[in-house]
């Protein structure tokens, strides 16, 4: 899969997070997990994510989903 406008690389202080364009929303999706690669300087962001993702679920927080994540392209 080829990057375009829906599928794209963004930069943040020179750090890749991968995003993904919803044209019929009219919003752009961006990687939680690359986000938090850059945020925390986790060293592992997934098991960091999964961590959060409880804590928030213990404390009734409704904003994570029980969705599984969107595939998006690998970042090296």
């Amino acid at each position: 899969m080829g990057m375009s406008k829906e599928t794209s690389i963004k930069l943040f202080e020179e750090k890749k997070v991968r995003s993904q364009w919803d044209a019929e929303k009219e919003i752009w999706y961006f990687s939680i997990t690359d986000i938090i690669l850059i945020l925390t300087e986790s060293i592992d962001s997934l098991a960091y994510w999964r961590k959060l993702k409880e804590r928030l679920k213990k404390e009734g927080n409704e904003t994570v989903t029980n969705c599984h994540a969107l595939k998006m392209i690998a970042v090296k």
